[in-house]
């Protein structure tokens, strides 16, 4: 296993992490989850990505039963929670620690920073952020970042907006993947700007679920290397079955910095299908948009702005 360090909180964690989605699809059962998150940790796997609203907290159940027996110890466990209101993000948390059965998560996410509107929520005075603040001084959480999937232009303004409130997150996480390289990209635009604060780099997407590899110009492998590549503290895959799991643990394995001379082929190769961004619909459409389905995740607006509105 690759290990490496976590932006500036000098933990080391494995270079691909366990997405926690795919452990609570209906075709993958409570047994199978465990023992692919299990198998993951023995083999040297550590970071563990989930989020409150994956499967209806299934995929969090799952995760927590695999973490006992001495596992927990082993593990870096992520989640995201949806609220954008302290009281629903405070709420989501405690349901995410009672899932996992443990007193502390390593890294909490604000999921799904979608739209500009979210950084002022969150960073209002009544707003998650106050929340992920009391927990990490009362030690349920150990670091803060968060997450989005659409624009790296909004990534850059929740960054923007933590400036204006003295805040700088430890984690941030977006889609980087060969077709992001050439389509409104977060690689070429928000990971620098990671790079020059020192904030751990978190890749997710780098199949797309699978998507990108229906273009017939891409491996898995092409995949994972790629995403492994770029200044990645992590690359968090999706895996559903025994074999998928050994498929990134042989990315990993096999995985040898590339010079920009060897990555040539591969982007050439992705750069036309790339072009419109239909490979990567989380960009292009609302099909990825948990919370623009599930608005009431997010909680209520500030009771002091709903004020200001005239009814």
């Amino acid at each position: 296993m690759i290990y490496r360090t976590l932006g500036k909180s000098g933990e080391r964690v494995s270079a691909i992490g366990v997405g926690g989605w795919h452990l609570g699809l209906p075709h993958v059962d409570e047994a199978l989850a465990i023992r692919i998150v299990r198998t993951a940790i023995d083999q040297g796997i550590n970071f563990l990505d989930n989020c409150w609203d994956y499967n209806e907290g299934a995929s969090e159940l799952r995760m927590g039963k695999a973490l006992r027996d001495g596992y927990r110890e082993k593990a870096f466990l992520m989640t995201k929670i949806d609220g954008r209101s302290k009281r629903e993000a405070m709420r989501q948390l405690n349901e995410s620690l009672r899932r996992f059965g443990v007193d502390h998560i390593d890294l909490v996410q604000h999921h799904e920073i979608l739209r500009y509107e979210d950084p002022h929520r969150i960073f209002h005075e009544d707003g998650a952020h106050a929340a992920l603040i009391e927990a990490r001084d009362a030690g349920t959480i150990r670091y803060i970042g968060f997450t989005g999937h659409k624009d790296p232009r909004i990534h850059l303004y929740m960054l923007e907006v933590a400036d204006r409130h003295g805040f700088e997150f430890d984690a941030v996480q977006m889609p980087l993947n060969l077709f992001d390289a050439h389509f409104r990209s977060f690689a070429r635009t928000v990971l620098p700007e990671l790079e020059r604060r020192g904030i751990a780099v978190l890749g997710m997407k780098s199949m797309a679920n699978g998507i990108l590899l229906k273009s017939n110009t891409v491996s898995p492998v092409d995949c994972l290397h790629y995403a492994l590549n770029l200044p990645t503290s992590v690359v968090i895959t999706g895996i559903d079955s025994m074999s998928i799991l050994e498929q990134a643990l042989e990315a990993v394995r096999t995985f040898r910095p590339m010079s920009d001379r060897e990555l040539e082929p591969l982007l050439a190769r992705t750069a036309s299908a790339a072009a419109e961004g239909e490979f990567e619909p989380f960009k292009t459409t609302s099909l990825f948009d948990g919370t623009a389905e599930h608005p009431d995740w997010l909680g209520p607006e500030p009771e002091r702005v709903q004020r200001l509105v005239p009814k």
